[in-house]
């Protein structure tokens, strides 16, 4: 997909905040640190739009990016990491269950997971609640470049029994590093569009 526009609109901690058009979502949700910033600069080929970081847990507020004045992607807070308070943790859960169980425009959630790695138990529980709200999901499987080729089958094997994976969903090798998956990416995703 050809990006000609793609820019912050706001960032939100409730729905009085939210953009008022009626335009397509799809959120991008994972824990933190597992790049979901570069996934988000690498597929709509911006530097840094989404900041990058060292620390994980930099996202705060659901970001919503708009593209191409057609659709949003919103940028949810990272789940599973620790330095934050109890309190805090708790109000971006509320923030997010808020986001997703009302949401009209929401179309589909990019839940991004690790392929270096089995899935967390924040990983399965994330991916059982979209099913639960019955969102459909796309997978992307971040830092593909990691591992060699012949072992891709392995992890991916790994992620979909892990996560009681639905065939339905897609699943998709992914590298910020290298754009592999990009294309597959996009062609997930404009099958919500």
């Amino acid at each position: 997909m050809k990006i000609n526009q793609a820019e912050i609109v706001i960032s939100a901690v409730g729905p009085d905040q939210y953009p008022k058009a009626p335009m397509p979502e799809l959120a991008l949700s994972g824990r933190s640190n597992v790049g979901k910033s570069s996934f988000i600069n690498k597929i709509l080929n911006r530097k840094q739009l989404a900041r990058t970081s060292q620390k994980p847990g930099k996202t705060q507020t659901l970001n919503f990016y708009l593209i191409n004045e057609a659709f949003h992607f919103v940028d949810v807070p990272g789940y599973g990491f620790a330095k934050v308070s109890k309190a805090e943790r708790a109000a971006w859960g509320r923030m997010m269950e808020t986001y997703f169980q009302e949401r009209e425009q929401l179309q589909a959630v990019v839940q991004l997971i690790d392929m270096r790695h089995s899935p967390t138990s924040d990983d399965v529980m994330m991916y059982e609640w979209l099913k639960h709200l019955e969102i459909p999901v796309i997978l992307i499987a971040t830092k593909a470049d990691k591992i060699p080729k012949g072992k891709h089958q392995k992890h991916l094997k790994e992620i979909k029994n892990k996560l009681n994976y639905d065939s339905e969903d897609y699943l998709i090798p992914f590298s910020a590093e290298t754009a592999q998956g990009k294309e597959e990416a996009w062609k997930a995703i404009r099958s919500f569009l």
